[in-house]
This record gives structure tokens, C-alpha cells and sequence, in this order.
């Protein structure tokens, strides 16, 4: 296995300023460089799983905020898509070839809370608007819905020197309420345009006072705007524009539009502009039930980049009556993904009610996938 640094000793000593370890039996240590802060030595772990993610600082250190995201977006779906697509847009700036990941440390519990509440004079610092007693419910709904639900923060490192790492950049994710749901009364739907303008102000604020923050720096900032689905939604939401804060400065010049999109397979009639990917699946779906009468129940989740399918994810439920069944699904599933979907990225679980029984995934133009038939 290739050594991150050319040392003697089984692992060399890297200061944290910013650094990330990876895992494997061989591992370097590190110093975290920061102005602020006490420095602390961690490790850079030799494994990089696959050119897309980021190897990370170990130990491994929790969120300052962890935990506010749960109570925050709705479901589990957008809680996994607000932290992977913030990776995303974090790559085009912070190469993972050579930046380390840590989990945001500048943004605690207390901090986040008091901009994610509404602006009062009890919390001048509140980001969404403020509300008064005369206003009812359908006021509120109409002019001062809770725009934004939860913010998160990823700190990204690199190498500074010999042994040493310090912060390279940090990123923000802004998640924005697409329905505002008030109790007891009618959930109400927030306009596209209003989520964007909302954003991006709040963007701008959200910038201003990470730069006041000790440890932050003049780093590069990336943030991007991402809007949920309602509670009621099998698929996540995506971002939908993003902008980089260069070095020094204190305030976006200009936004990206994201171009990013998940679609439900199999999908409506009414979705023309993917028919071509639905007539697929639905072949797979076809063939499946050929051979396995009874899977009807079989859905995919496709992953658009800029109009472009990158990835599909299938979820099979069957009924379990034994091993063999599950090897012979398992074979079967495995050749129609080589058969139909051979340049993208694919995941296919096979569950049932006791749980997980098989997983195949593959990664673009693989002839091999990697198969795993899970045993109790």
C-alpha cells in the first residue's frame, strides 16, 4: 500500500491545521495547525475509498451542531442528500485527491440554533423572519413562513507542510423549506423564486458572520441552497444553486445555478422527459417477474446531473423462501444491471422481512459488480 509520507515509523506525526486520516493498517499522523485553537496531532487514514470521497481527520470528531439536522428536515432522505450534495459541490473547489474532511467544528449548538430561530428582539442574530401576536396563522403562512430549517457546516484540509495540515476551506449548506407546516393549521406551499431570494440573503449573512468566527480565517467558503421535498416524499431533495466566497472575501459575486435531480422510477406517464430511462426499468422490472413472479413491487430511485443519468438505486422486496432464492435473484439482478445500465453508477438491494439478503453494486463501465449475499 502507497505511504502518504515516506517514513520509517508505522505512522508519521501530521499537525492539524487541517488534516484527514484515512483507514488502513498502515496510517500517517499529522499535526492540525489553527491560529485559534491548541494544535492536536491526527491521523490521515491510507484508504481512499473511491476518487469521490474525501479521506477524513481521525479521531474521528462529531459536529458541534450534531443532532439539530434530525428535528429539522424531514426525512431521512433529505438528511442523507443535504450532506452528500454539499460534498458534491464541495469537490469542484476542494479536490478530494488532496483535501482531508472533517465534520464542522466553527458552528456550535447554541450558534446554529439562534440563527435558524426567527429574528426578535430577544435574538436580534435569527435569520427567518420575525412574527408578531396580531398575526394569524394564514399571515404567518403568507408573509413570515420559517424559510430556513437547518444549516450545516464541513471543514475540508490540506497538506501545509511537512507533518502539518491547516483549514483550506469550509462549506455551507443552507437547507430551505419548500411547505411550511404550522400547527394546527394548513400546510402552505413556498414559491421557488421566494426559496431563492430567501436563500441567497440569508447566504450573504450566513458569510458575513462565519468570517467574524475565531479559526475561520480568510478561507475560501462554499455555499449551496438546498431545497427540501415535503414529509411525504419517497425521494430527496437536491440543491439548486451554489456560489464560492473566494479568499478574503466577505460576500458572494455570484450564483451557480445546480442542475441536479431525483427521480422516482417507475415513473408517471406524465414525465416525458425521462421515458426513455422509465421504458428500462420497466424492461428490468419485466424480465424480473418472468423469472420471479410477484416482485411488482420493485422501485428505483435515478440520479440526474445536469440532464445526465449518473446513478440508479433499485430496492427488491421479496418474500423470503430461502437461501437459494436469494442467490438465484442475486445472479439474475446482477446480469440485467450489466445488461441495462452499464456506464452508470448502480445499487441494487434485495430485502425482506427478516432484512437485508443480497447487495450488488458497480460503479461505471465495471464488467465485474461487487456482490455481497448476506448470512444470519
Amino acid at each position: 500500500m502507497k505511504r502518504l509520507f515516506a517514513i520509517p515509523a508505522v505512522a508519521a506525526v501530521l499537525f492539524l491545521g487541517g488534516c484527514i486520516p484515512s483507514i488502513g493498517p498502515e496510517k500517517d499522523e499529522v499535526i492540525q495547525e489553527n491560529d485559534e485553537v491548541e494544535q492536536e496531532t491526527v491521523l490521515i487514514p491510507e484508504v481512499q475509498l473511491n476518487e469521490h470521497y474525501y479521506r477524513t481527520l481521525l479521531p474521528f470528531k462529531k459536529s458541534a451542531s450534531r443532532g439539530l439536522i434530525v428535528n429539522r428536515v424531514y426525512s431521512k432522505y433529505d438528511i442523507g442528500e443535504v450532506e452528500e450534495g454539499l460534498m458534491r459541490l464541495s469537490s469542484k473547489h476542494f479536490d478530494p485527491k488532496d483535501h482531508f474532511f472533517q465534520e464542522g467544528q466553527f458552528l456550535d449548538q447554541t450558534k446554529t440554533l439562534q440563527w435558524l430561530s426567527r429574528k426578535s428582539e430577544e435574538n436580534p442574530e435569527g435569520l427567518n423572519p420575525s412574527v408578531t401576536d396580531k398575526m394569524t396563522p394564514q399571515e404567518i403562512s403568507e408573509k413570515a413562513p420559517i424559510y430556513l430549517a437547518h444549516i450545516l457546516e464541513q471543514d475540508y484540509y490540506v497538506k501545509t507542510g511537512d507533518k502539518k495540515v491547516g483549514l483550506a476551506g469550509i462549506s455551507i449548506g443552507l437547507a430551505m423549506n419548500s411547505v411550511y407546516y404550522q400547527r394546527d393549521a394548513a400546510e402552505a406551499d413556498i414559491p421557488d423564486k421566494t426559496i431563492e431570494q430567501q436563500g441567497m440573503k440569508m447566504a450573504e449573512a450566513v458569510v458575513q458572520r462565519m468570517r467574524k468566527i475565531d479559526g475561520v480565517g480568510n478561507v475560501p467558503i462554499t455555499v449551496g441552497l438546498f431545497k427540501q421535498e415535503s414529509r411525504s416524499s419517497i425521494v430527496p431533495g437536491t440543491y439548486f444553486a451554489t456560489t464560492f466566497v473566494d479568499k478574503g472575501k466577505d460576500a458572494p459575486s455570484g450564483w451557480k445555478e445546480v442542475n441536479e435531480e431525483f427521480v422516482l422510477l417507475p415513473a408517471s406517464s406524465k414525465v416525458d422527459n425521462y421515458r426513455e430511462v422509465n421504458n428500462t426499468f420497466e424492461k428490468l422490472k419485466e424480465d424480473v417477474n418472468n423469472y420471479f413472479p410477484g416482485f411488482v413491487s420493485i422501485v428505483g430511485t435515478a440520479f440526474y446531473s445536469d440532464n445526465d443519468l449518473k446513478s440508479l438505486k433499485v430496492k427488491v422486496p421479496i418474500q423470503f423462501y430461502g437461501k437459494n432464492e436469494v442467490i438465484a435473484l442475486t445472479q439474475y439482478m446482477t446480469s440485467l444491471v450489466l445488461k441495462y445500465y452499464p456506464d452508470i453508477e448502480v445499487e441494487v438491494s434485495i430485502t425482506s422481512a427478516n432484512g437485508p439478503e443480497s447487495l450488488i453494486m458497480k460503479q461505471p463501465g465495471e464488467e465485474e459488480p461487487n456482490v455481497h449475499i448476506y448470512s444470519y
